[in-house]
């Protein structure tokens, strides 16, 4: 649960930012006139949303075991390279967002409204598709049957609203940028959860081989239905008899990730940069 809270918090507040930043810029610029379709374009997006995380949820229970296997085996690793994505975007962008989004909606009220409705459709939609398909693909990793995932992303999101009221208001101001990096690492941990569990749903799906090649067992120490079995199951995506598939993967994507993720933005540029030839 605190996985998919933790899901709904993040996304949730880069959403509820990109809302505070347009209305605030359109309100101390005297351009009141243009908030209605600014939140014409946010509940488009939020509409879209959620019909696309409908469709993710009821749409795949008519395909076969396979199908199913497969088409979330391969969700799950789009969304895990989406949100990968995202959180190294959002820690480079996150001192700049602000004046990003007022040279857009600068441009957008220079050519009209359907030119801010797209705007904010797209500032907005963005964040809520990325949401919808990571959610998805985390309760199926988490592979808990109670409402327990869909509630922690629901009071993930409310507290990401009353964030961003606060932020709107004046009343809370924190470090966006360390906040964001220590999000994005809980995140990148989630992710590898999420990343294993696709390569399992493919295994399943007889896409990928070596289902039966267990790299351990410790059902017996950590079991999945006790207190600390569910714990960690919940935030970590931990599986106590993983394939060796997915461990191997698993391990290479948070030892690279995280590694690239904490470097200071100075070391990592040099780490992408090959050294010179003399």
């Amino acid at each position: 649960m605190f996985g998919n809270y933790l899901i709904g918090l993040r996304e949730g507040l880069e959403a509820s930012l990109v809302v505070c930043i347009l209305v605030a810029y359109l309100v101390k610029t005297g351009n009141r006139a243009a908030l209605r379709p600014v939140w014409l374009g946010i509940g488009i997006a939020c509409s879209i949303s959620l019909a696309f995380g409908a469709l993710l949820t009821f749409g795949t229970q008519e395909l076969t075991f396979e199908a199913q296997e497969l088409l979330g085996g391969s969700l799950s690793i789009v969304s895990v390279g989406l949100v990968t994505w995202m959180v190294f975007w959002m820690k480079k962008t996150a001192r700049h967002l602000k004046s990003e989004l007022q040279g857009k909606l600068d441009a957008a009220l220079a050519m009209g409204t359907g030119a801010l409705v797209a705007t904010a459709f797209l500032a907005v939609g963005r964040e809520g598709l990325e949401t919808a398909l990571f959610v998805w693909a985390s309760v199926r990793a988490s592979g808990e049957g109670s409402s327990a995932p869909l509630i922690g992303v629901l009071l993930g999101i409310a507290t990401a609203i009353v964030l961003g009221w606060l932020f709107y208001r004046g009343a809370l101001k924190i470090n966006l940028s360390k906040f964001f990096t220590w999000t994005g690492g809980m995140l990148v941990v989630v992710a590898a959860g999420v990343l294993a569990y696709g390569v399992h749903d493919l295994q399943e799906a007889g896409f990928v081989g070596g289902l039966q090649d267990k790299a351990f067992d410790i059902s017996a120490a950590i079991p999945q239905d006790s207190w600390y079995g569910v714990l960690l199951k919940g935030v970590f995506n931990f599986q106590p008899d993983p394939t060796v598939a997915q461990l191997v993967v698993w391990t290479l994507y948070l030892a690279a990730v995280l590694t690239l993720f904490l470097l200071p933005a100075g070391l990592r540029g040099a780490a992408k940069t090959p050294a010179a030839v003399k």
